[in-house]
């Protein structure tokens, strides 16, 4: 390995003081405060004020393909994600280890006092500096969702929802437009769009991608720059795969 993972500590890279909201809070307004703070997640506490689970973006796209909306109920009755915790010196590649055979929120505990969450997003700026630059061809995924820009939302959320997929390619003239992706959705929610609307005025457009073959600290750096969770990998001028921040730590964990 290219760099001593000693020196990468949770605690230099962990977002702090992560959001929570009360139990009491209703599900739509949770889901604001997420679209608002531009977050994938939100702690939900328990009654005496400790956190118990997570919101995350999965929750919400599955009410709306089994419920076809969002009920209006507290977070204490809606079905979240549990979480694990670690601390703030444990080791990167420890907790990039946990969270992707766990596949979990890893919320940061010190001295049982929440004082974090860490993501792969995160765990990327620590790992991006060391100079690494591991393929990404085994860890990306080879099989690319899309639809069409004149289907309707809901298509593409249930598709997501079948696929347990955070995003679908949107087409157009049998062109890559654009991607949908939970996050899109995240906003579409905050201004009561009817999920009958088509795509091509809810997707993110144009698409940006990168040449199948890209390292995964050029493809981080990509990522940052655009402000995007996913690229868009192309041979040939055909999207073949995606890759995420996930992905890439993956790919540096295996150097």
């Amino acid at each position: 390995m290219v760099f001593d993972k000693l020196e990468l500590k949770v605690a230099d890279y962990m977002t702090p003081n992560p959001i929570s909201v009360k139990p009491t809070l209703k599900l739509k307004d949770a889901i604001i405060i997420m679209a608002k703070k531009k977050i994938g997640n939100v702690i939900v506490d328990d009654e005496k004020g400790r956190p118990s689970s997570i919101l995350t973006e999965r929750e919400i796209l599955t009410y709306l393909v089994k419920d076809g909306g969002i009920p209006d109920t507290e977070m204490k009755k809606v079905q979240t994600k549990p979480f694990t915790i670690i601390s703030p010196n444990d080791l990167i590649l420890d907790a990039a280890k946990i969270l992707l055979e766990k596949k979990r929120r890893l919320l940061v505990f010190d001295n049982k006092k929440l004082v974090g969450i860490i993501t792969a997003s995160d765990m990327l700026k620590g790992l991006r500096a060391t100079g690494g630059n591991p393929t990404l061809e085994k860890v990306v995924s080879t099989r690319v969702y899309s639809c069409e820009y004149f289907d309707s939302i809901f298509k593409a959320i249930n598709l997501m929802f079948k696929k347990r997929i955070g995003s679908i390619l949107v087409m157009k003239n049998k062109t890559p437009f654009g991607i949908f992706t939970e996050r899109d959705l995240l906003r579409i929610l905050t201004k009561n769009v009817s999920l009958q609307k088509r795509l091509e005025n809810y997707s993110t457009h144009p698409l940006i991608t990168a040449k199948y073959g890209i390292k995964g600290n050029d493809a981080a750096e990509m990522m940052s720059k655009n402000k995007i969770k996913r690229l868009a990998l192309k041979k040939n001028d055909v999207v073949v795969s995606m890759v995420t921040a996930r992905d890439i730590v993956d790919a540096f964990r295996s150097m």
